[in-house]
């Protein structure tokens, strides 16, 4: 991708220190991972414990999302500011102990404020995350370590699925505290060891940090309003998902065991097509990519809904569904990474993240509405067709090779 006016110098960075920053983005990406899917794959146990009605349970869903919201676009100007190092450790930190707090809960009310607080940690990760590893890379491997460092979040997801086999549904508290301890023994590693150099730029490429006009600047208002559109679509998708993809699973005649083997299939499935479509996205196979993802993910949909409660079945379709989404958001990712200048690329990833995340809290509750109104699982998965097909519109038109070329 070639950068566009006022994006990071290609000054090669030294090897060492860029493998650092990716190794400590991809254990913090893991961690928030690990905790996005923790909700999805605790609530069957909560509904045994807490008893809550639906509505409750949608709430507890969408709390984390509305603090992401909030951590995304606060941290991603915050870091533009005083640094993405300080925001991120303090983002990781924040969310370890918040996570820790949710296994205390003794109710539902105290369940979703611990989840609220949570999601303030976790929003401030990710568009440090993204930045970190852009700032820190070569514009000829920024899409694929951008890519890398994403993938740890599908696999925290995964290794989040495994977890669970091992626990009885009363014991999904312990969930939450594997999920806040990790981060807990991140946090001062990334605060001694995380180099924080700051972005390289030329004069000509200085913009003033954190401006949120930048973001429109220099012929990108097109590319910004569909890049938020891109990321709201998509991550309603992804997390209607990964929250109730395996009750609904359940509900269609699976097991607890056999819904969380599919929903591991859903995020290995992502976190292989999201390295792969990372890896490709500089090569001619870049459009292949692209076609992958607009095309799967509805494809899968429309299989799932249809397809016997048989978990072989349901298991590979839901690993075509993940790798569909995944690959959606890295290519979404990877032009959010290029489009900014480096003065404001947190504000720039983080505002992009923050309007994904009105999509996160969208979609958990748009699923319990449906089923409030009766609607069958079958009927809450097709409900989701428009909403990726626009998701593949947006995706195709940022990241099609002669688009990407013109960013």
């Amino acid at each position: 991708m070639t950068p566009v006016p006022g994006a990071l110098a290609a000054t090669p960075r030294p090897a060492a220190g860029v493998a650092l920053v990716v190794a400590f983005c991809f254990a913090a990406a893991m961690c928030e991972g690990l905790d996005v899917q923790a909700a999805g794959i605790a609530a069957g146990g909560v509904r045994l414990d807490l008893r809550p009605t639906p509505g409750q349970l949608g709430l507890f869903f969408a709390a984390a999302n509305l603090g992401l919201l909030a951590g995304a676009v606060l941290g991603g100007r915050l870091a533009d500011r005083i640094g993405r190092k300080v925001v991120l450790t303090a983002s990781i930190a924040a969310f370890g102990i918040c996570s820790i707090l949710t296994a205390l809960a003794w109710d539902m009310t105290s369940l979703t404020a611990a989840r609220l607080l949570t999601g303030l940690g976790l929003g401030g990760a990710m568009p440090n995350l993204i930045a970190m590893v852009a700032d820190a890379s070569h514009v000829k491997s920024r899409n694929a370590v951008i890519a890398l460092t994403y993938v740890g979040m599908p696999l925290g997801g995964a290794l989040a699925s495994v977890v669970v086999l091992a626990l009885a549904p009363g014991q999904w508290r312990g969930l939450f505290l594997i999920g806040g301890a990790a981060p807990l023994l991140i946090a001062p590693l990334m605060a001694l060891l995380l180099p924080n150099p700051g972005p390289e730029r030329t004069p000509a490429e200085d913009s003033p940090p954190g401006r949120v006009a930048e973001l429109f600047a220099h012929r990108r208002l097109a590319r910004t309003v569909a890049l938020w559109l891109g990321f709201f679509v998509a991550t309603l998708t992804l997390h209607l998902l990964l929250s109730w993809l395996p009750l609904l699973l359940q509900d269609r005649g699976l097991t607890k065991g056999e819904a969380a083997v599919a929903q591991f299939a859903f995020n290995a499935g992502g976190a292989a097509a999201a390295l792969a479509a990372g890896l490709v996205l500089d090569t001619r196979w870049r459009g292949a990519s692209i076609a992958f993802s607009v095309v799967a993910i509805p494809l899968a949909l429309l299989l799932v809904a249809g397809a016997p409660a048989q978990v072989a079945g349901l298991s590979a379709l839901a690993l075509i569904l993940g790798g569909g989404i995944l690959t959606a958001q890295v290519i979404l990712y990877s032009v959010a990474g290029g489009l900014y200048p480096a003065a404001v690329r947190g504000t720039g990833i983080g505002s992009a993240i923050g309007v994904g995340r009105l999509g996160s809290l969208a979609g958990p509750t748009l699923a319990a509405l449906l089923l409030n109104a009766g609607q069958t699982s079958a009927q809450v998965l097709l409900s989701l067709l428009p909403v990726v097909l626009a998701c593949g519109l947006c995706v195709a038109w940022l990241g099609w090779p002669r688009r990407a070329a013109e960013a």
